[in-house]
């Protein structure tokens, strides 16, 4: 099992129920907080089909990653704000890719990578990212990837053996060096993950952070012959 202080029943319930008091902080428009673009803010508009991690957890999540990121490849699989892949390029991210299933959110993605100055090294990609986990798209296999799996929560108990199939295929074809994130609510059942004793994580009340170094010799065959 990842490395952690378990979670009582009555802990996970309290989280839950904790809902409306926890939002103010994520519907803020997200800012980034670190790197050449610090204090930048991103375009958010609250509808329901964004959840912007909050500040704090992403200050935590880029914290745990560290040098990491300087010249990766930054994978946003659920984009939503872009604030991820934006914050990473911010903090020396050669790259990133940012997956978005919401067709006007991904034109807004585009759109802020241009206010922002950071078009020529953001790829937007419109499109459903669980689709990948049976055709993985392109993606540059020469450095090593950060990924950020940070979808909507319920995903994680509404659509789990296809989110746990896209973090399997990205843990089996990373490039050695790489990193993925995880961001879970705390009623996620950690032994879903791929490998799950090989995740570390950080709780963060009521989100988790669960991380995990990888790597394959293969990972540039596994994609281009994908």
């Amino acid at each position: 099992m990842p490395r952690h202080q378990s979670r009582g029943p009555a802990a996970r319930r309290r989280s839950a129920s904790a809902g409306p008091s926890d939002p103010p902080e994520a519907v803020q428009p997200p800012r980034i907080i670190g790197g050449e673009l610090k204090g930048k803010r991103l375009p958010f508009t609250p509808d329901g089909r964004t959840r912007p991690m909050k500040d704090r957890v992403r200050e935590v999540l880029f914290d745990l990653v560290g040098p990491a990121v300087k010249n990766a490849l930054a994978i946003d699989l659920f984009a939503g704000s872009g604030a991820l892949g934006f914050e990473a390029v911010s903090r020396g991210a050669a790259a990133a890719v940012l997956a978005e299933r919401h067709f006007p959110t991904a034109d807004q993605l585009k759109k802020t990578a241009v206010d922002l100055g950071i078009a020529g090294c953001v790829d937007v990609r419109p499109g459903d990212a669980l689709l990948w986990a049976k055709r993985m798209p392109p993606l540059d296999a020469s450095r090593p990837w950060v990924v950020f799996f940070s979808p909507p929560w319920a995903m994680f108990h509404e659509r789990t053996a296809d989110l746990m199939a896209l973090i399997e295929l990205f843990r089996q074809s990373a490039p050695a060096g790489s990193r993925l994130v995880v961001e879970a609510d705390d009623t996620f059942a950690v032994a879903s993950l791929p490998a799950a004793e090989q995740w570390t994580c950080r709780p963060l009340s009521p989100a988790i952070l669960y991380l995990l170094s990888t790597g394959a010799a293969n990972a540039a065959e596994l994609v281009a012959g994908s």
